[in-house]
């Protein structure tokens, strides 16, 4: 490689570090090609988007980067690759999914909002993190229950003023 595709490659990586939230840093080596495509497939259909990467090529792109990434470039040895995505918790139930038939990949690190993991026990907390949608889909729903248990009770004291009133009284209690 030389030395001009080297810098093309870190101006990229450095570009795509930029432009998401989501980096999970994985060890998929000694996968065989069959098992490597059926990573690539899962992590096709869940959005995340997988590539190997050279260590030293990665690590001059996270210097580059105006992020911190702490100490998530100490993982980089060995076989490395990075999973990118915009759901914080996608990678990581896709690495839980895949390890139920493989051994890998392995968990090197992630930084996900700002947030840096090092090392797979990290897997299982990663993958219950909620995704911005699901958070909102809870606060939703939580601000909904107390309205909807108020039109319920209004509705069967039948519309009068005292059952109204009544009600409205309960709910204060």
């Amino acid at each position: 490689m030389t030395r001009e595709e080297k810098s093309k490659v870190i101006e990229d990586l450095t570009a795509q570090l930029a432009d998401t939230s989501t980096i999970y840093i994985a060890d998929i080596s000694g996968l065989d090609a069959g098992t490597t495509s059926n990573l690539r497939r899962a992590c096709f259909k869940a959005n995340v988007k997988l590539a190997v990467v050279k260590n030293t090529l990665l690590t001059k792109a996270m210097e580059a980067s105006d992020k911190d990434f702490g100490d998530l470039p100490t993982t980089l040895k060995g076989n490395t690759s990075i999973m990118i995505a915009e759901t914080g918790n996608a990678p990581a139930k896709v690495i839980k999914e895949f390890r139920k038939k493989n051994e890998k990949p392995i968990l090197k690190g992630a930084f996900i909002d700002e947030a840096i993991y090092v090392g797979d026990e990290y897997l299982e907390a990663l993958s219950n993190i909620k995704s911005k949608e699901e958070v909102i889909g809870d606060i939703i729903g939580l601000l909904q229950s107390p309205a909807k248990n108020v039109v319920s009770a209004l509705k069967s004291s039948g519309g009068k003023i005292a059952g109204i009133l009544k009600t409205l009284s309960e709910k204060e209690d």
